[in-house]
C-alpha cells in the first residue's frame, strides 16, 4: 500500500485520469509531461467512448491486413520497412487473431467498457466538464452487402456482453440522419456509446486534477526510472531533476516502452499512428450530422463538436514518429464523401495525426511491472484510450492504494512474462 508521493508520467488521457483518481485517493501527486497536457493522441482523436466493442485481433484479420496495408490510401497502412521489433508484434498479433481470443477477451472488455461508462458520466456530472459530452451513441453505416454482415456479426457479440445495439436498414438510417446519402445501405446503432471533445475533455480534467491538489508540471521529459534495492525512489528528467517518489506510474503511451525497458520489463506495443481533418459545418464544408458516426469498410469517424465535423481514424504502422502523410489525410474526407454526399470542398481547419500505443493482443496493459517494487504501467490501450481513460485512472488507483479488483488481472502486464 502507498501513502506518499506518486509520480505519474504522461498529460494524456490516461496519465491525467490515473493523476486525478489518485488524488482522490487522498494521495500527493505529481505528474510530468514532456510537453503539454493533451498534446499526443489525447489532442485530436476521434471524440467517441466506444464501449464493449472487440479487439482487432479477429478471424480473418490477417488477411484483411495483407490486402490493405500496403496501399497508401487503405484503413491500415505498413509502409515497407525493416523493423524486427514490429515484426515480432505483427507475428504475436497474429497468434491472437481468433474466435477463442475474441471470446476471452469480450470477458474482460465487456464489463470494463459498462464500468469506463459509468465513469464517464459520473466524471462529467460531478466535475461539471465543459466538453461537448452527448450520449445519443453512434451509428456504423455500411456501403456493402459485406460489412452489413460484418456489422451485424459485431452487433451480435457485442450484445452478448449487455449491451443494446440496433440493427437497421438504409432507408432507417437516413429517416434519423437526413445526411446519410443512398450509397448507405445498413449498418448499426450504438446506443451506450458517447462523444466529446477529447482535447477539452483532458484539459478540463487536468484543471480538476490541480484543484484536488495534483502538482502537474509541463515541459519536463523524463529521463528515467530511479531504484534502489528494487524498490523505485523516483524518475530523473532530462534536464538532470531527481523527482522522488514512492510510486511511478508510466502512462506516456508508445513512450512508456523505453521507460519499461530501461528497468528490464519489455512489452509487445507498437506506436499505430492515427488521423484527422476538422471541416468547419457549413455551405461548402461539412454537414451538420445530428449524431457522430463510423464508415464501417473505411473504418473513418465523423463526430460532430463544436461547429465542426472531425473525420477521424486510419492505422498506420511506421515507427515513433509525427510524419503526415498526405494521402492518408485525402483518404478521410474522400471516404466520407461516399456516406455524406452534403460534405463539400472546403478546406480543412485542422489537420493532425497522433501515436496510439497497440498491444499485440488486444488489451490494455495496466498493473504493476515485475522486477520493480512501486512502478506500475498504464499504456497498450490501441483505439480506446480516451474510452478506457478513466476507469483506467480508477484501477490504478486502487492497485496503488493497495485495494485492487481480481477482475482486473487479465489486464496485468505480467501476463507478457
Amino acid at each position: 500500500m502507498t501513502r506518499g508521493r506518486v509520480v505519474v508520467v504522461g498529460g494524456g488521457v490516461v496519465g491525467v485520469s490515473c493523476a486525478y483518481a489518485l488524488a482522490r485517493e487522498g494521495l500527493a501527486v505529481v505528474l510530468l509531461e514532456r510537453e503539454h497536457v493533451a498534446a499526443g493522441a489525447s489532442h485530436g482523436n476521434a471524440g467517441t467512448v466506444s464501449a464493449g466493442h472487440p479487439p482487432l485481433n479477429r478471424p480473418g484479420r490477417i488477411t484483411q491486413a495483407i490486402t490493405q496495408m500496403l496501399d497508401a490510401k487503405s484503413p491500415l497502412y505498413l509502409p515497407p520497412r525493416w523493423d524486427p521489433e514490429l515484426w515480432r508484434w505483427l507475428l504475436t498479433f497474429a497468434r491472437h487473431c481468433n474466435a477463442a481470443h475474441v471470446e476471452k477477451c469480450m470477458r474482460v472488455m465487456a464489463p470494463l467498457g459498462l464500468d469506463a461508462l459509468a465513469s464517464f458520466d459520473r466524471l462529467i456530472e460531478e466535475e461539471s466538464l465543459d466538453c461537448g459530452y452527448r450520449t445519443e451513441g453512434y451509428f456504423e453505416v455500411c456501403t456493402t452487402a459485406t460489412g452489413v454482415a460484418r456489422a451485424q456479426h459485431e452487433a451480435s457479440i457485442i450484445a452478448g456482453g449487455g449491451y443494446h445495439p440496433e440493427v437497421l436498414d438504409g432507408d432507417e438510417l437516413r429517416r434519423r440522419e437526413p445526411e446519410f446519402g443512398p450509397a448507405v445501405i445498413g449498418g448499426v446503432h450504438y446506443p451506450e456509446a458517447r462523444t466529446l471533445d477529447p482535447y477539452r475533455f483532458v484539459t478540463e480534467l487536468a484543471a480538476r486534477a490541480r484543484h484536488r491538489g495534483v502538482d502537474v508540471r509541463e515541459g519536463v521529459a523524463v529521463g528515467g526510472v530511479s531504484t534502489a534495492g528494487g524498490r523505485v525512489t523516483g524518475v530523473r528528467t532530462n534536464s538532470g531533476e531527481f523527482v522522488e517518489a514512492d510510486h511511478v506510474v508510466l502512462a506516456t503511451g508508445p513512450f512508456s516502452l523505453e521507460l519499461s525497458r530501461r528497468i528490464g520489463v519489455r512489452l509487445p506495443v507498437q506506436p499505430g499512428k492515427g488521423y484527422h481533418r476538422d471541416v468547419v459545418v457549413a455551405p461548402g464544408g461539412a454537414p451538420p450530422l445530428r449524431a457522430a458516426c463510423v464508415l464501417h469498410e473505411s473504418s473513418v469517424f465523423c463526430t460532430p463538436m463544436a461547429g465542426f465535423v472531425r473525420f477521424a481514424g486510419t492505422m498506420e504502422f511506421s515507427g515513433l514518429n509525427d510524419v503526415m502523410r498526405p494521402p492518408r489525410l485525402r483518404q478521410l474526407t474522400e471516404a466520407a464523401r461516399s456516406c455524406l454526399p452534403g460534405l463539400g470542398a472546403e478546406d480543412p481547419t485542422s489537420e493532425w495525426c497522433g501515436l496510439r500505443p497497440m498491444s499485440a493482443d488486444g488489451l490494455p496493459i495496466v498493473g504493476p511491472l515485475g522486477g520493480v517494487d512501486g512502478v506500475s504501467i498504464a499504456t497498450g490501450h490501441g483505439m480506446l484510450g480516451l474510452t478506457l481513460g478513466p476507469v483506467t485512472g480508477e484501477i490504478i488507483a486502487k492497485q496503488v492504494v493497495g485495494v485492487g479488483e481480481s477482475k482486473h488481472r487479465p489486464l496485468a502486464p505480467e501476463r507478457f512474462s
